[in-house]
């Protein structure tokens, strides 16, 4: 029993602890970038890349220079007015000092010094600095040069300082990330790539130039054309239905611009959202509009021009089916809201309604002045929306099949099914070969795991539509095992499987596969990724033993691990190097690969659609020449004999 009133007399104003504004982002930095791994790392470069971007949309500059640097940190200069330098009213010290010690401060709340900006809650540049070993400003405003310096998470080190005379305008500020915050602090080249390679498109005619001095990689990105080159960019080599439109309007409060294109064999929808100039991975009012938009117009059009009837207007997922589009809106701060800090949503309620009658007005426009396109959109509709029932009968015969079955009956000829009917709890494992499925299945555990063996290596589904993947025997069976549907018919609520894991030799072949599947995944089972439910397993390289006592032995799961292993076993040690999952027996694959207490899994996640789409688009398309310009960009070859030494970023 607890002694409340002694309990209530220790509990007093000494028991509550003070943090400065920063000392708090250090204690929970997850609160205000989102995680304290890789991608809020990166997190800490947007917060100073949009402020120069805040600058260029504001038409001050137009460039933005970001440099990686040796030393681990990120540097950004913009060709703006410059972060002000005078006294601040309120606090007695510089602008400058204030933006950057002082939560909610900024000049982002009102329109007087912003007419639009990404920067809302005031607390991206003063959360970096608080998250950073030393942040490094330098500032070219009104002839001057000034320059302040801040070490270990905020302190100031070098208070503001006059350097001398200079003709430049803008703000340089140089960052290094705290190693005791982040689990990594490795900037990535190719996330900074993509996200200045959108911000190119989302502003027209502004320059930005990207330097790595890691490995002396540099490239510039420029767009004139904006939003529809940035389509352009992502159908490249695809095949598509008509033209990519292009709509624009500036006339109201809320200033919007967006594209769109169908793919004629793509059965996903991609659309990527943005609100001055962020990017809004997980949409908001403005993407609900634009979908509501276009589903309005096209099935308003087709029923005007007696094509369909009206009880058969399509359904959004049919007429989105393939498309590949973006919006973006700029939105004047007294309307401007997100939920988070991260603004990873848009929240703002006018959007939803003033997108929305945008992209109906100049749709329904352009297929009236386009016949011909609009015949074939609906013909693409029609498709979609056969092909999403007929996965849907498939799908309700297959559940059929099971109630009148016993719940061990194999779908596929080679499929051990589990026997538990609690679903979350089961696993399916994806196999390489008929070898080592033999061995999964010995040493499985047959209640919650489930067992698939692989014919071959799968189809590359990249470039092929439903139909030719429906008929493929291989990813047939891995839908109706897992029993959720296909394509835009796919309920994620209705696996049978609460883990997904692909396991394959520790090879080339084996990183093949594992790229084949994921791809089929990510393009027609996309809802297991986001909800974190496909694995990639993790079988070792090497097995190292006491010859005399074969009974003592460590498993090794890469060159380093054998080093340690051979000196933990000592003198008379011997190895097995497993070329493959066949090559172990059902006891050690089960305690290596399977089994929940000792095995290793690779969580497959998306930290970034747009990322991700692209990547695949050029890695796994039908274009050698984008694999080629990927591997010269990111591949060093250390010798000649070597095949990939190491990966930049």
């Amino acid at each position: 029993m607890i002694d409340i009133e002694k309990a209530e007399a220790a509990y007093n104003a000494s028991s509550i602890e003070l943090l400065t504004e920063l000392e708090g982002v250090r204690k929970r930095p997850a609160m205000y970038i989102g995680s304290s791994n890789s991608m809020g790392l990166h997190h800490l470069a947007w917060e100073i890349i949009d402020n120069g971007v805040d600058e260029a949309v504001n038409g001050y500059g137009s460039r933005v220079f970001v440099t990686i640097h040796k030393d681990g940190s990120l540097s950004v200069e913009d060709e703006g007015r410059g972060i002000p330098v005078d006294i601040h009213a309120r606090t007695g010290v510089p602008a400058i000092q204030t933006i950057f010690t002082t939560l909610h401060s900024g000049g982002k709340f009102n329109s007087k010094a912003y007419s639009t900006s990404a920067g809302l809650h005031g607390v991206g540049t003063a959360v970096t600095n608080a998250l950073s070993e030393w942040v490094d400003i330098h500032v070219y405003r009104q002839g001057k040069i000034y320059h302040i310096r801040f070490k270990d998470g905020g302190k100031l080190e070098t208070p503001l300082e006059e350097l001398g005379n200079t003709k430049k305008h803008g703000t340089l500020v140089r960052f290094k990330p705290d190693p005791k915050i982040f689990s990594t602090v490795e900037f990535k080249w190719d996330t900074i790539y993509d996200r200045l390679e959108q911000s190119a498109y989302l502003l027209k005619k502004v320059h930005f130039i990207l330097k790595d001095e890691r490995t002396n990689n540099s490239h510039e990105f420029y767009s004139e054309k904006g939003l529809l080159e940035y389509v352009e960019n992502l159908t490249a080599n695809k095949n598509l239905v008509g033209e990519i439109l292009s709509f624009e309007d500036n006339s109201g409060p809320i200033k919007m611009e967006a594209a769109l294109g169908w793919c004629a064999s793509e059965t996903s929808e991609s659309i990527y959202s943005y609100a001055n100039s962020v990017r809004t991975g997980d949409g908001g009012t403005h993407e609900t509009g634009f979908k509501s938009g276009i589903t309005k117009a096209v099935n308003d059009w087709a029923v005007t021009n007696g094509v369909i009837k009206e009880n058969q207007k399509f359904d959004g997922l049919d007429i989105r089916e393939g498309l590949i589009g973006t919006i973006s809106v700029k939105i004047t701060e007294d309307k401007l809201e997100y939920e988070g800090q991260t603004k990873n949503k848009l929240g703002t309620p006018d959007a939803l309604t003033t997108v929305s009658a945008f992209i109906y007005d100049d749709l329904v426009h352009y297929l009236a002045e386009h016949k011909d396109f609009a015949i074939d959109l609906i013909r693409k509709c029609q498709i979609s929306r056969d092909a999403r029932e007929a996965a849907r009968k498939a799908k309700e015969a297959s559940r059929t099949q099971k109630k009148a079955t016993k719940i061990d009956q194999v779908i596929s000829d080679k499929l051990a099914a589990a026997s538990s009917k609690d679903f979350k709890s089961n696993e399916l494992f994806i196999v390489e070969g008929d070898s080592a499925g033999g061995s999964a299945k010995t040493g499985r555990d047959r209640i919650h795991q489930a067992i698939l063996p692989l014919r071959g290596k799968p189809l590359n589904t990249e470039s092929l539509d439903l139909n030719r993947v429906l008929q493929n025997v291989e990813f047939s069976t891995i839908i109706q095992t897992i029993g959720a549907g296909v394509s835009q018919d796919f309920k994620v609520e209705d696996s049978h499987y609460g883990k997904i894991i692909i396991m394959t030799d520790a090879d080339t072949d084996g990183a093949h596969i594992q790229i084949l599947l994921l791809t089929f995944f990510y393009n027609y089972m996309k809802p297991l990724i986001t909800h974190g439910m496909v694995y990639l397993a993790c079988p070792p390289l090497y097995r190292v033993y006491k010859k005399s006592d074969p009974s003592k032995h460590v498993y090794c799961y890469n060159d380093e691990e054998l080093e340690e292993g051979k000196k933990k076993i000592g003198v008379g040690y011997g190895i097995n190097r497993y070329k493959g999952l066949g090559e172990m027996n059902a006891d050690q694959l089960a305690i290596t690969t399977m089994n929940k207490a000792t095995r290793k899994l690779y969580q497959v996640t998306i930290h970034d659609a747009l990322i991700v789409e692209k990547k695949i688009a050029d890695l796994m398309g039908k274009d050698a020449s984008l694999r080629r310009e990927w591997i010269e960009e990111n591949i060093v070859f250390n010798q000649e004999d070597s095949f990939i030494a190491e990966v930049k970023g």
